[in-house]
């Protein structure tokens, strides 16, 4: 994990998965880091994992197939645990092997992808997990470091040009179209790399949250490298 600023107090740190998803978020604080030093070859199993698409999801049955070193055995060992414990959790669990996630090149001045920073929203009470265990990670941003991409003026004014409908609509339009998830960050932001083999928990708009949903984006991925990302 690599902190860019000294002085981070919009995440926590905790060292078990029971800390992990029974801590509470409160204040500034919106995204809690499980710290963990992993051992076993994570580059293996990618080498011998088959990408189908940009994006394929890795089944635990595809991870049991594979041949392995005494040190792959041990990284796939750890993956099927995090599955297990986060399935045990009730949440859903999935692990791609990504290439590259597709880009919203439709307007010049906004993006909606998640290389554009942004938060995640839910109808329900729930948390992202996020686990990056080989290649380029994420990083987050203290939400006074951003801001919101349809507060800005001149953003503002080019998204009312497109939309096409009454002033009592344009919010609507907004959501609708995910504009009001994404976040720009201010000249002087300090990010927060999620690093390697953290197992990270972050805050989600919601009704009943009581913090600001976490803003983070996903890496621009290393050149010739997959990712494998455990995500729910």
């Amino acid at each position: 994990m690599h902190k860019k600023n000294s002085e981070n107090n919009h995440f926590g740190i905790v060292s078990n998965f029971s800390e992990l998803v029974n801590s509470k978020f409160h204040d500034t604080m919106n995204a809690i880091c499980w710290e963990r030093n992993l051992d076993g070859d994570f580059q293996e199993v990618v080498s011998k994992l088959q990408l189908k698409d940009n994006i394929t999801e890795v089944y635990p049955e595809d991870l049991l197939a594979l041949q392995l070193s005494e040190r792959g055995h041990v990284a796939r060992e750890i993956i099927l645990n995090d599955l297990q414990m986060l399935s045990d959790f009730g949440a859903l669990p999935s692990l791609n092997l990504l290439k590259n996630y597709e880009r919203d090149e439709e307007f010049d001045f906004i993006s909606t992808d998640v290389y554009s920073y942004h938060v995640d929203s839910s109808p329900v009470a729930t948390s992202t997990f996020l686990c990056t265990y080989y290649g380029a990670a994420s990083d987050i941003l203290a939400n006074d470091q951003a801001l919101q991409k349809i507060l800005i003026p001149e953003i503002r004014e080019k998204l009312k040009e497109l939309h096409i409908g009454s002033e009592d609509e344009f919010e609507s339009f907004l959501i609708e179209n995910s504009f009001d998830l994404h976040y720009q960050p201010k000249p002087d932001a300090q990010s927060v790399n999620l690093g390697s083999g953290h197992l990270w928990r972050l805050a989600v708009d919601h009704p009943g949250q009581e913090v600001l949903p976490c803003i983070h984006r996903a890496p621009k991925e290393n050149n010739g490298e997959y990712r494998l990302l455990l995500i729910c």
